[in-house]
């Protein structure tokens, strides 16, 4: 988690110029244009589950956490308002931020034990069961998670507030 944490914190302190920053938001207002809960997920899983293959899933893991922080510091460019917010917040006073943190620490985590079995040449039939089992965990909080990001934006849109999805 900490790594994770770590990665994002350095990717929100970015400098992003605002050509930059306005063709982010472009691209990131297409993807998430008709967004529902199930999109969510499958944006989520498609970003998580690389995350388990042995060795290439942490660096992957570090890469979505600071890409995140990157895509935060874009928002920030572009809507000054959001400068008092501090980037972990979103991570940590977020239901489904959450629940994104521990389901890609968790898959992270795992990436890291499988490399590590791997290169001690450890018979990989012992980590089967308890990878199936994460990746189950990890579903399912994205899952959960997807639901709860996608009624707490509407619920801002329905108050007139904007809140985008990270």
């Amino acid at each position: 988690m900490g790594l994770f944490t770590a990665a994002f914190q350095l990717g929100s302190m970015s400098e992003v110029n605002e050509d930059e920053a306005n063709i982010f938001m472009e691209e990131f207002e297409k993807l998430i244009e008709d967004i529902d809960a199930i999109g969510i997920f499958l944006h989520n899983a498609t970003i998580s589950l690389p995350m388990f293959i042995p060795g290439f899933g942490v660096a992957w893991g570090l890469f979505s956490a600071w890409s995140t922080g990157f895509a935060f510091a874009a928002i920030v460019s572009i809507t000054p308002e959001l400068e008092q917010i501090p980037p972990l917040t979103i991570l940590f006073l977020s239901p489904f931020g959450l629940m994104e943190l521990f389901a890609y620490s968790l898959a992270t985590s795992r990436s890291f034990i499988l490399i590590r079995a791997i290169t001690k040449k450890t018979n990989l039939k012992v980590f089967l069961k308890p990878t199936l089992i994460e990746i189950g965990i990890v579903i399912g909080l994205l899952l959960a998670g997807g639901f709860l990001e996608d009624y707490m934006i509407k619920l801002a849109q329905e108050e007139g507030l904007e809140m985008p999805s990270l």
